[in-house]
């Protein structure tokens, strides 16, 4: 008896003891079953507590002064406060259920309505404020309370797109349509009251003109950086001695801020073009497009000089060395096997020297080579809020753009997308 009691005694003991090693993890199976994807689930939250306690918009009496903080349900139209409202609780709804491709396809329209839906609300906001000031000065300015919501619909997009597993070129189409519904919105006239918009509209010719001059900066630098920066990666594949003076070289100059970059230019490329004035006569002077084009050329270099090295690296030996038994040339080696090999990577390398370009050619506005950073660094000067967000918003577009494409691209070529 002594012994089945203490049998019986030690079972207990056994029991209550494996209870606090299940408890947590019966608790977290429990969390799982109740939250079926909890990325939706966040951002669903993080939409919410936004939206309930951050300004939606803010409304100032003219372009300078600092405009009064407005909420969802106090700026917008009724209907569309609503709607968001309802859309939140749909995708909060979503992610409790069981995460399957429906669930997954169900958050990717929810979260794509709850967008559009705060764009609209936006624009009635801006409508609705000029209605009852009766100023056509009075600008509406977006809030934090947007900024995060439309953050998190975008996000819970993108997730939603990434469980549906579906391929590069789908999910770039599928982010394309969704700006073009933005920019049918805009186009329509519902988004003309706020005040980025209004920033547009008085220099419509000059941003279409900048937006060029931007994308010819890119390209600009892109051409002689893929030149260059290929043949120095080419150099330190066949000379292995030289791949350290050549990467330090060109680590130093990544570490020169833009500003400093372009400043130093200033000096030594004057001084060219007053010695030589035919310099000046074809454009490369202290300022403007050519010291622009420089700087943004030496950045570029070390990220193609890398991609260059390492995609030949992945390249299998085994294959070169039975390629070359089969009696195929260098060249025919360099055409017909290396160089399909190693494209995934040099294409990769291709989207991050665009996307690092496009970025940097913001700064190139401070010494007067134009592009979207004019904008940037006008509305600072004018502590013009809207207008800095006209020029920061169009690179990031174009940026965004440029890594859709270039994905894509590499998807269609390698038969593979970029791994995120």
């Amino acid at each position: 008896m002594t012994n089945g009691a203490d049998g019986g005694a030690g079972g207990g003991q056994g029991r209550l003891a494996a209870r606090p090693a299940d408890g947590p993890s019966s608790l977290a199976t429990a969390d799982r079953r109740r939250i079926g994807n909890r990325v939706i689930a966040l951002l669903a939250v993080a939409a919410i507590v936004a939206l309930a306690l951050l300004p939606f918009v803010s409304i100032a009496p003219n372009r300078i002064v600092s405009g009064t903080p407005a909420m969802l349900w106090k700026a917008a139209a009724a209907p569309l406060s609503l709607a968001v409202a309802v859309e939140l609780a749909a995708l909060l709804g979503l992610s409790l259920i069981k995460p399957t491709r429906t669930a997954a396809a169900l958050a990717a329209v929810t979260g794509a309505l709850l967008l559009v839906t705060l764009v609209l609300a936006a624009g009635s906001s801006g409508l609705l404020a000029i209605a009852a000031t009766g100023a056509k000065g009075t600008r509406t300015g977006l809030g934090a309370g947007f900024w995060i919501a439309v953050i998190a619909a975008a996000l819970a997009v993108s997730d939603a797109l990434g469980r549906l597993r579906l391929g590069t070129a789908a999910r770039f189409a599928a982010g394309l349509a969704l700006a073009l519904a933005v920019a049918a919105i805009a186009w329509s006239g519902a988004l003309d009251q706020l005040s980025i918009v209004r920033e547009y509209l008085t220099r419509r010719d000059g941003f279409t003109a900048e937006l060029a001059r931007h994308i010819a900066l890119v390209f600009g630098a892109l051409l002689p950086a893929i030149a260059i920066g290929g043949a120095l990666g080419a150099l330190v594949l066949r000379r292995r001695t030289l791949r350290g003076p050549v990467f330090a070289t060109l680590n130093v100059i990544q570490t020169v801020p833009s500003i400093a970059l372009f400043g130093l230019l200033i000096g030594p490329l004057t001084g060219l073009s007053e010695a030589w004035p035919f310099l000046r006569e074809i454009g490369i002077r202290g300022i403007g497009y050519a010291p622009a084009v420089i700087a943004l050329t030496l950045y570029g270099l070390l990220p193609v000089a890398r991609s260059t090295e390492a995609a030949f690296l992945a390249v299998p030996p085994a294959v070169v060395d039975a390629a070359r038994g089969m009696g195929m040339t260098g060249g025919q080696i360099l055409r017909n096997v290396s160089l399909p090999l190693a494209l995934p990577i040099l294409l990769s390398g291709l989207r991050i020297v665009t996307i690092q370009l496009i970025g940097l050619a913001v700064v190139a506005a401070l010494i007067g080579a134009g592009g979207l950073g004019t904008f940037v660094f006008q509305g600072l000067g004018q502590t013009a809020t809207d207008l800095v967000l006209l020029g920061a918003l169009s690179a990031i577009g174009l940026a965004l753009l440029a890594d859709g494409l270039l994905r894509s691209l590499t998807a269609a070529l390698t038969g593979k997308g970029i791994t995120p």
